[in-house]
C-alpha cells in the first residue's frame, strides 16, 4: 500500500517563506526591494513591509485613500496583503499598537533615483557632479519629499541607512544595490533635514563595521560626536558678481596677492573661551583685513575634522564645514561678505591622506576603498593616517568633484592643495623596501601626478577665476605649469627655499651674516621658474620654532628692527605674499590652536608699529604695480646691489612696463650708514616710499627726511643715501 501524497503548502500571493521573513527582520536580505514594497502577483497588487512595534497595519495610496488591510505575518512586525492599485505605486501604511497610531510611507514602494547615465559616467570617472547625486538630498520623488541617500560601497553584502528617524535600526532602511556602479541608494520619504545618520555596513565577509560617516555629508555633528546630518540644499544670496568676474578675466600672476592665513578657531574666540560663529568672524575679520590691506584670507582646513591639534589637516568629512563654527549657510555667508568688499578666500585642502577613525573612509566598506591596501602604499608614516589610492578612478572622482564643490556651492576663489610633495614620491619618509617602485621603477607616483593634473585642469576649466596653489617643498618641475606643457597646472606653488633661507639669515647676528649673504641672494636664481607665493606659514611658529619675532637676534629694539626689515624684504621681493596671523603684529608666543592671539599686546607701542608697518607694506605692494606686476617674471627684478656682503646691504629695481619703477634698499646690520652711494635708473629727485626704522613703526627714525636725489657724475646716475640700522627703505621717482 502506497503512503498517501504530502499535501502542497497553499501560499496565499503576498505570503513569502518563512526564512525570507527571518532574513528581512536579521537585516541580511541580499535584496529587500525585492520582497518589501509593492509587487504585482498575477492581475493584482500585493504590499509587504516591516514596522516594528505594529500590530495591525493599513495600506494606503499617498493621498490617504485606503487601499487594503495588511495581515501580520510575523509578530515582530512583518505585514502583507493584496492591495487595490491600478498601477505600481508607492504607498503608506497606518500603523497601529493599542492607542498608538502612526503614518509610515514605504520607502521600498520607491522606484531608483539615480539613472544608468550617472552608472555610465561613475564608472568612466567624468561625473561632475556626484555631490548632487550622492549623500544625502531632501528631494521631491513620485509624489514624495524625502531624502535620497547614495553611497559608494562595492564590495559590501549589505548596507543601510541608520539615524534619528529610524531609531538607528539597520533594517529599516537597507539600501538598493546598483551592482554596475557599485552604490547603495534609497529614498526615505518623510525624513526630514536636520537629523542625524550614518551608513551601517556589512562587509563581503558578513562581519557588521563600525558605523560610517557619510563621505559626501555636507554637514556634520559637533566633535565628539561623528555623525553626519542631513543638510537642506544651500541657499545663499550671492553678491559677488564684480569679484567673481574680475578674478576670471584676470591674469594672477600680475594682479597684487597678499594672503593673511588663519585658523579660524584661535584668531579670536568669545569671552569665555568659546568658538566664534561665522557671523561673529565675518564681522570682525573681515574689517580687520581690510584696514590691513590682505587681498585674501586662507583658512587652516574647515573641513570636518574630530582632533583639534590637528587644525583640520586630518578631515572625516572633506564636503562638510566643520561644526564649531556653525552650519554650512554661515560659511557662505563669510565667503559673500568678503567678496563683497573684494577680499578673497581660499581654503587649505587635504587630498593627500585621511585618518584612520573607524567612523571615516578607513576600510569603508570592509575592503581598502579608498587607501591602499598594501601599507607600502596605504599608510603614511609621518601622520599614521591613510592615503587615497590614486590609481581609483572612484576616489579621483571624489576627490575631484570635492575641489568643484567648494568653487561652485561656496565661490571660493583658491585652493592651497596641502602636503603635495607627499603625494608625489612613493619613497617619502620611508626607507628602502618600505615602498613599492612604479611601473617603470621609479620613485614617481605617476598615479597621483595624473590626479593634480585631472584636478586642476577640471577646476581652471570650469571655475577659470580660481586659482590653486601647491605646498610642495621638493624640485619637482613645473609645478605651476600648464598641463598641456607637461605641467602639474597649479596656478602657484609655495616657495619653501625662500622661507627655509632668509629665515636661515635673520636667525643669524649680523655681525656673522657677511658670511651667508647668499642665502638671500640665491633665491633669485629659481624665482621665475614657477609662479610662486612666498609664504611665512604656521609651519614655521609651531613645534617649537618659536615666533618670527622670536628667531629674531638681538635685544628687543633690534629684534623688532630685524623683523620689520624682512617683512620689507620680503613684500620688495618679487612672488605672492602669505603671513601667518599673529605676526603681522610680533606675537612673541608660539601659535597654539587652544586659545586666541596675543590682542592684548596691540597696546604696546612696538608691536602697534609692527601692525602699522605690514598695513603699509600691503597697500604699497597693492598700490605700486612695479611691485607685482610682474613677480612672476623675470623682466620685473634687476639687482643694483648683490654682492656688499661686508656690510650686508641689498638693493634691487622693482619693475613694470609703463610703471614708476621702486627700489628696495635694505641694510641687514646695525650700523647706520651714511652717504651710501646706491646707482638709480633714472636722474633726480627719488621719494622715500616706505621706511621700516621710521618712529610710527617703532624705529629710530633715522632716514632721508622723505627725499634723495640722483645725479649723473660721470655718465652713471646714482645717489647718496642714509641707511638707517637694521631697516629696509623703498624709493620712487618723483617724476
Amino acid at each position: 500500500m502506497k503512503a498517501p501524497k504530502a499535501t502542497p503548502e497553499v501560499r496565499l500571493p503576498w505570503e513569502i517563506s518563512a526564512d525570507e521573513i527571518a532574513a528581512i527582520l536579521a537585516g541580511s536580505h541580499s535584496n529587500p526591494f525585492a520582497v518589501l514594497g509593492v509587487h504585482k502577483s498575477g492581475s493584482a497588487y500585493v504590499a509587504r513591509c516591516f514596522i516594528p512595534g505594529a500590530e495591525e497595519v493599513t495600506a494606503m495610496a499617498l493621498d490617504g485613500s485606503v487601499i487594503g488591510e495588511l495581515k501580520q505575518q510575523h509578530p515582530d512586525g512583518f505585514f502583507a496583503g493584496q492591495v487595490s492599485l491600478a498601477k505600481q505605486q508607492p504607498v503608506r501604511y497606518r500603523a497601529r499598537r493599542g492607542d498608538a497610531e502612526w503614518a509610515v510611507t514605504d520607502p521600498y514602494s520607491f522606484g531608483p533615483v539615480l539613472g544608468p547615465m550617472d552608472d555610465y559616467y561613475v564608472r568612466e570617472g567624468s561625473h561632475l557632479r556626484l555631490f548632487d547625486k550622492m549623500g544625502a538630498h531632501w528631494i521631491k520623488h513620485e509624489g514624495a519629499q524625502g531624502i535620497h541617500f547614495a553611497v559608494w560601497a562595492p564590495n559590501a553584502q549589505r548596507v543601510s541607512v541608520v539615524g534619528d528617524f529610524n531609531g538607528w535600526d539597520g533594517r529599516r532602511h537597507v539600501m538598493r544595490f546598483r551592482s554596475s556602479a557599485g552604490i547603495w541608494e534609497i529614498f526615505a520619504p518623510d525624513v526630514p533635514t536636520g537629523v542625524g545618520y550614518k551608513f551601517e555596513i556589512r562587509g563581503h565577509d558578513g562581519v557588521l563595521l563600525p558605523l560610517k560617516a557619510d563621505p559626501f555629508a555636507r554637514r556634520s555633528e559637533l566633535r565628539p560626536k561623528t555623525a553626519s546630518v542631513v543638510a537642506p540644499e544651500l541657499l545663499q544670496e550671492w553678491e559677488d558678481e564684480e569679484h567673481l568676474k574680475h578674478w576670471s578675466e584676470t591674469d594672477k600672476r600680475r594682479q597684487p596677492i597678499s594672503i593673511y592665513e588663519v585658523h579660524a578657531g584661535s584668531w579670536q574666540r568669545r569671552d569665555d573661551g568659546t568658538f566664534l560663529s561665522w557671523d561673529e568672524l565675518a564681522s570682525r575679520l573681515i574689517p580687520y583685513c581690510v584696514d590691513m590691506g590682505f587681498t585674501h584670507i586662507e583658512f587652516l582646513p574647515i573641513t570636518e575634522h574630530p582632533y583639534d591639534p590637528s587644525w583640520g589637516y586630518q578631515t572625516t568629512g572633506l564636503y562638510a564645514p566643520t561644526a564649531r563654527f556653525g552650519e554650512p549657510e554661515g560659511f557662505a555667508r563669510f565667503v559673500n561678505g568678503c567678496h563683497k568688499v573684494g577680499i578673497g578666500v581660499i581654503l587649505d585642502w587635504v587630498p593627500a591622506h585621511f585618518p584612520t577613525d573607524e567612523h571615516g573612509l578607513g576600510w569603508f566598506d570592509g575592503t581598502a576603498l579608498y587607501e591602499h591596501a598594501d601599507p607600502r602604499q596605504g599608510f603614511h608614516p609621518d601622520w599614521n593616517t591613510a592615503i587615497y589610492n590614486f590609481g581609483r578612478t572612484e576616489v579621483v572622482s571624489y576627490l575631484v568633484n570635492n575641489a568643484l564643490y567648494w568653487a561652485e556651492k561656496f565661490h571660493l576663489d583658491g585652493l592651497r592643495v596641502d602636503a603635495v610633495a607627499s603625494m608625489l614620491y612613493l619613497d617619502y619618509s620611508r626607507k628602502h623596501g618600505e615602498w613599492i617602485p612604479n611601473e617603470y621603477g621609479g620613485n614617481e607616483n605617476l598615479e597621483a601626478v595624473r590626479f593634480l593634473q585631472n584636478m586642476n585642469t577640471r577646476i581652471y576649466a570650469e571655475h577659470p577665476g580660481v586659482m590653486t596653489i601647491a605646498e610642495e617643498s621638493t624640485s619637482w618641475p613645473k609645478v605651476s605649469q600648464p598641463v598641456h606643457e607637461g605641467g602639474l597646472g597649479f596656478g602657484f606653488k609655495w616657495n619653501m627655499g625662500f622661507m627655509h633661507d632668509t629665515l636661515s639669515y635673520m636667525r643669524r647676528e649680523p655681525i656673522h651674516r657677511k658670511h651667508h649673504h647668499n642665502e638671500l641672494t640665491f633665491g633669485l636664481l629659481y624665482a621665475y621658474s614657477e609662479n610662486f607665493v612666498l609664504p611665512l606659514s604656521h609651519d614655521e611658529v609651531v613645534h617649537g620654532k618659536g615666533s618670527l619675532i622670536a628667531k629674531m637676534p638681538g635685544d628687543d629694539w633690534q629684534k623688532f628692527a630685524n623683523l620689520r626689515a624682512y617683512y620689507a624684504f620680503m613684500w620688495g621681493y618679487p612672488g605672492k605674499k602669505l603671513l601667518f596671523m599673529g605676526q603681522e603684529f610680533a606675537q612673541w608666543a608660539e601659535w597654539s590652536e587652544a586659545k586666541a592671539l596675543d590682542w592684548n599686546l596691540l597696546q604696546y607701542r612696538m608691536h602697534e608699529g609692527m601692525r602699522r608697518l605690514v598695513r603699509d607694506l600691503n597697500f604699497t605692494y597693492r598700490s605700486k604695480p612695479a611691485l607685482h606686476a610682474r613677480d612672476c617674471e623675470g623682466d620685473g627684478f634687476e639687482w643694483l646691489i648683490a654682492d656688499d656682503n661686508e656690510n650686508s646691504v641689498f638693493a634691487w629695481i622693482r619693475k613694470a612696463p609703463g610703471e614708476k619703477p621702486v627700489v628696495v634698499i635694505c641694510n641687514l646690520t646695525p650700523v647706520y650708514r651714511e652717504n651710501y652711494t646706491v646707482r638709480l635708473p633714472i636722474e633726480g629727485r627719488w621719494r622715500e616710499i616706505l621706511n621700516t626704522d621710521a618712529d610710527i613703526y617703532g624705529g629710530s627714525g633715522k632716514g632721508n627726511g622723505g627725499r634723495v636725489q640722483a645725479v649723473n657724475a660721470g655718465g652713471s646716475i646714482a645717489a647718496s643715501i642714509t641707511l638707517p640700522p637694521l631697516a629696509t627703505i623703498m624709493l620712487e621717482p618723483e617724476i
